[in-house]
């Protein structure tokens, strides 16, 4: 199964790039929130990820039709996982169109280039991402999906413009994630999770982004789409 690797991508300055004026990179999330990720075993997770009374995963199929995707088309699933997504977009797209499993574990990118072999989907490339790049190529993707994903950049910021720069003028970032509402949620939410809906919106908008739409109310998550704002 093809790797895709490139070097990381030397951003413009924000203002050649259209963003607005810079803003400081919001906190980030606890350096070790991510290291049980590296070396993790993809079978072990896949369960997880992939069980009855997840939401991502029960309305799994609800969500791939409001992202309304067609023959052809580039997309980028980043903080991939165990290839759930992945497999959805490759046959959706076609053998036309390319889909690219990001992720910051060796063993999830490796394991998502073996489900795609087995599955004959051709047009999937894998990607090793860092904490501060998606290692995209600029202008690669017309939508970026991240589902249960943006509460584990480490460097929100930083992660977003290497997003946007990936993204083709007035391509589509959607964002998957945990509401997080205090006095609703629940503990570990509040622990695990750096930032609600509000905040979210705030971030990326902040760094170059539009809302569109809530294509779909969930219940535990929140389901954004964002456009690419163009200089």
């Amino acid at each position: 199964m093809p790797s895709h690797r490139c070097l990381p991508t030397l951003l413009l300055p924000l203002v050649l790039l259209g963003h607005p004026t810079a803003h400081a990179e919001p906190p980030a999330v606890g350096p070790d929130m991510n290291a049980y990720y590296h070396g993790a075993d993809h079978d072990r997770w896949r369960e997880i990820f992939e069980s009855d009374g997840r939401e991502v995963y029960d309305r799994r199929f609800e969500i791939l039709e409001a992202l309304k995707i067609r023959p052809g088309m580039r997309i980028a699933d980043v903080g991939a996982g165990s290839g759930l997504y992945t497999m959805l977009f490759a046959e959706a797209v076609g053998p036309s169109g390319r889909v690219f499993a990001v992720d910051i574990s060796e063993s999830f990118v490796t394991a998502i280039a073996a489900r795609a072999a087995e599955a004959g989907l051709g047009n999937v490339l894998t990607v090793l991402s860092g904490q501060k790049s998606t290692e995209l190529p600029p202008a690669s993707v017309d939508l970026v999906f991240t589902s249960d994903t943006y509460h584990h950049f480490e460097y929100p910021r930083a992660m977003l413009d290497s997003i946007r720069a990936a993204l083709v003028p007035g391509g589509i970032l959607a964002i998957i994630d945990f509401r997080r509402e205090p006095g609703v949620s629940n503990r570990w939410i509040l622990g695990h999770v750096r930032a609600g809906r509000e905040e979210v919106i705030g971030e990326v908008e902040q760094a170059g982004f539009k809302l569109s739409d809530e294509p779909i109310k969930l219940r535990g998550n929140y389901f954004l789409l964002f456009r690419k704002v163009d200089a």
